[in-house]
């Protein structure tokens, strides 16, 4: 039997909104500083704010390098160790610019004044220029009219892909590259055209520069990026550049080997399986040629490939089996090897020498950076004041069969103060996606959830990553049948390691977790309360109105073609099945997975006299943002279990 421990509490609500997110680990020069970035939410301002903090790589005590009142992103470090340089808008209204800082502190000093912005910023190797990706001016920004700024203009639509969460309708003002001398106030153009310019990273001599572009006929119909190189001091906007790889799926995130003859990229080899492809590591010589595929066989997603100092070494993210964890591999291929690995996730790293800088975080500990020479050793402690004094749940990781024999592997959050001899609610909290996973992470939801008494199943069915392509796979064309088998035997499972109330069942997630909950809820009667979060319900009346027309596309057919296959998944098409309460939850400005779909599938549901509500954040995309509306939406989640679950008879 287990007891909570003394002094401490299961967590509340309003301790979650005081969470601090750590971010972007960033190597200084010497290797002495980390710089990285913490994010916090303000409920009284119902805002977020991000600073720049820096702490010794040895461990040490952490220190704010920028002032609150502003928000700060993107830390790089000058490459004679003596500035700090960030992203940051210090007024409102004002455009994002480069800001940089002596490291030792001071007042920060505006180097970029473009009337458009700056996206992303890098140094030249040499320090004597910076790397800028720049949107081009709309005519309005190039006019001193600030008034006629303010006037609402129509939107001119004529792109194939014309929508983008966050983004609104698209046009064709794209990001392209630039550089500026330091000292200088206007920088130069590179690149230009009707392409959009990503992934910019400086040569190691600081002549060339690689990037990522969809340069064909037809960018809005295809997903083919490739890594191309253009001059650093080039002068006719990108009109000479040096193609790299010809692949015709997406080519990107290029890294430069140590010595400048190669670079080392993210691939997708398999263009018909579209998002469940597994992304893979390939490395090609600067002058183009046949690429190499490293790790072919491991059959897992990869990210953030980094050359060693010495280029003897790749080093990258390895996403398996509920954990991401950093490995390595020489560039012929040879002696790969998983270098930081256990019950973790890192999501990003910096290196230097020996020297390694991964952001970390478990299951019952958010992300936090830490240090690895031999040993790992934890360097930023930016929650646990707040968590020391909470009690944790138990987290385990459980592994069962499907009803056709897959091996399914998920979690179980327990209640705190979790007794063997109870039965306790019990929620199956479904991940988005559907292509991600749940590992080994801090996941506010089901912590919450323990504190208040459930056990949670975070489960990875078919569809999820870090199991391989065909597993990932399975779901094409096909959604709401093998998963929906899959999150179903784990809820068999739990039942049968007797401490779920079979009686008191709820399901309920955001995004793919919201569809697939409604997948359930059509097919089966034995939830008591539900939560769709951002869902779709008819999958027609999303083409043309999300983001997703080319996906769409290639997954289902044309709409007007094919309209059985967008019938078959639709799962607004089964409603009437429906007697679980269920509450339908979502952004009003989601272009990703529209507040339409809730709508419907609430309206249908109001029509044949089920108890449903529905609820909308103005405003908001497909990500809840505004604070109080984050806190508002707990509360909603914890309420409704709470009244159909927990209470239920």
């Amino acid at each position: 039997m287990s007891q909570t421990h003394l002094g401490k509490k299961p967590v509340t609500i309003e301790e979650l909104m005081h969470l601090k997110s750590v971010k972007n680990p960033v190597l200084s020069p010497d290797g002495i500083w980390v710089a990285f970035t913490v994010s916090e939410m303000d409920l009284k301002e119902d805002s977020w704010e991000t600073r720049i903090w820096m702490v010794p790589s040895k461990g040490g005590e952490a220190i704010p390098m920028t002032a609150k009142g502003y928000s700060a992103s993107e830390p790089k470090w000058s490459p004679d160790n003596k500035y700090l340089s960030f992203l940051a808008s210090k007024k409102e209204g004002d455009k994002t610019q480069v800001w940089t800082m002596n490291r030792q502190g001071g007042e920060a000093e505006q180097l970029t004044k473009t009337l458009q912005g700056v996206s992303s910023h890098e140094w030249s190797p040499k320090g004597k220029q910076l790397l800028l990706s720049i949107k081009d001016p709309k005519p309005e920004e190039l006019t001193k009219d600030k008034e006629d700024d303010k006037k609402p203009k129509p939107y001119v639509v004529d792109r194939l892909q014309f929508k983008q969460d966050y983004q609104g309708y698209l046009d064709r003002y794209r990001t392209h590259l630039y550089t500026m001398i330091l000292g200088d106030s206007i920088p130069r153009q590179l690149t230009s055209g009707d392409f959009d310019d990503e992934d910019p990273v400086w040569s190691p001599d600081g002549t060339q520069i690689a990037f990522t572009s969809n340069r064909s006929d037809n960018p809005d119909g295809n997903s083919n990026n490739d890594i191309w190189i253009v001059n650093a001091n080039n002068t006719n906007k990108g009109k000479s550049l040096k193609q790299v790889t010809t692949n015709s799926n997406s080519d990107f995130y290029p890294q430069w080997s140590p010595d400048g003859k190669h670079i080392v990229y993210r691939t997708v080899t398999d263009k018909k399986a579209i998002w469940y492809a597994t992304q893979k590591l390939a490395i090609i010589p600067v002058d183009g040629g046949q690429p190499t595929l490293l790790a072919e066989g491991l059959d897992r997603n990869i990210s953030k490939p980094t050359f060693s100092d010495d280029g003897k070494l790749i080093y990258f993210i390895l996403e398996e089996s509920g954990t991401s964890i950093l490995s390595s591999i020489e560039p012929t291929g040879k002696n790969f090897k998983r270098v930081i690995q256990g019950d973790i996730s890192i999501s990003d790293y910096d290196l230097k020498a020996d020297l390694i800088i991964p952001l970390l975080g478990k299951a019952n500990q958010p992300f936090e950076v830490y240090s690895f020479t031999n040993t790992l050793k934890k360097i930023t402690s930016l929650n646990d004041g707040l968590l020391d004094n909470i009690e944790k749940p138990s987290i385990e990781k459980i592994n069962f069969k499907s009803a056709d024999g897959t091996e399914i592997e998920g979690f179980v959050v327990k209640p705190i103060g979790f007794d063997t001899t109870k039965k306790y609610p019990t929620i199956l909290w479904i991940h988005g996606g559907p292509v991600s996973q749940y590992q080994f992470e801090y996941d506010v939801e089901p912590q919450l959830y323990a504190a208040n008494g459930y056990v949670t199943l975070l489960i990875n069915p078919r569809g999820s990553s870090g199991y391989g392509q065909a597993f990932s796979e399975a779901l094409f064309a096909d959604w709401g049948n093998k998963d929906y088998q899959d999150v179903m035997a784990a809820v068999d499972y739990v039942i049968g390691q007797g401490y779920a109330d079979p009686s008191k069942l709820g399901v309920g997630g955001w995004s793919y977790g919201g569809i697939l909950t409604n997948y359930v809820i059509t097919k089966t009667d034995r939830f008591k309360g539900a939560v769709s979060g951002a869902s779709e319900g008819l999958y027609r009346a999303n083409y043309g109105h999300d983001h997703y027309q080319l996906t769409w596309e290639l997954e289902l057919g044309l709409p007007w073609e094919n309209a059985e296959a967008w019938e078959k998944i639709s799962p607004f098409n089964q409603v009437a099945n429906i007697t679980t309460p269920t509450l339908w939850i979502g952004g009003e400005k989601d272009w990703n997975v529209p507040i339409l779909n809730s709508e419907q599938m609430y309206q249908a549901m109001k029509r044949l006299g089920r108890e449903t509500q529905l609820v909308v954040y103005p405003g908001e995309h497909h990500g809840i943002r505004r604070p109080t509306f984050v806190k508002d939406r707990l509360e909603r989640y914890l309420q409704w279990f709470k009244t159909h679950v927990k209470e239920s008879n």
